[in-house]
């Protein structure tokens, strides 16, 4: 991904999260509202909201697992950038982002399950 794809994205986000907070006009998960059940992404958008508000505990509680992955998932990014002839920090960072991937699809059953709904995203306000 180069510097002008990530700032075409940084821009959309923006552009976005204007909309959001100005019209109060957001995209529904579609699986949520197919399934009842919660994806794993389930609240990202409003974390990033809350993040850009400067909230962070509510930003956690909108989506834990995605709040501990972006900041992993951004070191990783700057590390390929930096040291993307290294092949051994090519193999690293491929078996992190599995394993992250891994996680969060586990994420994604277990907050739908009666005993950890305390996982779905919760307002606390």
């Amino acid at each position: 991904m180069k510097i002008r794809d990530i700032i075409v994205l940084i821009v959309i986000f923006l552009i976005y999260a204007v909309l959001i907070i100005s019209f109060d006009i957001g995209i529904p998960c579609v699986f949520y509202e197919i399934t009842g059940l919660y994806c794993p992404g389930c609240g990202i958008t409003r974390l990033c909201l809350s993040l850009f508000e400067g909230d962070i505990y509510q930003a956690f509680r909108y989506n834990p697992i995605i709040f501990i992955n972006l900041p992993i998932l951004f070191i990783l990014f700057v590390l390929n950038i930096f040291f993307k002839k290294n092949k051994n920090i090519k193999k690293i960072t491929d078996v992190i982002i599995i394993f992250l991937a891994t996680i969060t699809i586990i994420f994604g059953v277990i907050r739908n399950i009666p005993i950890f709904s305390f996982l779905a995203p919760t307002q606390i306000r």
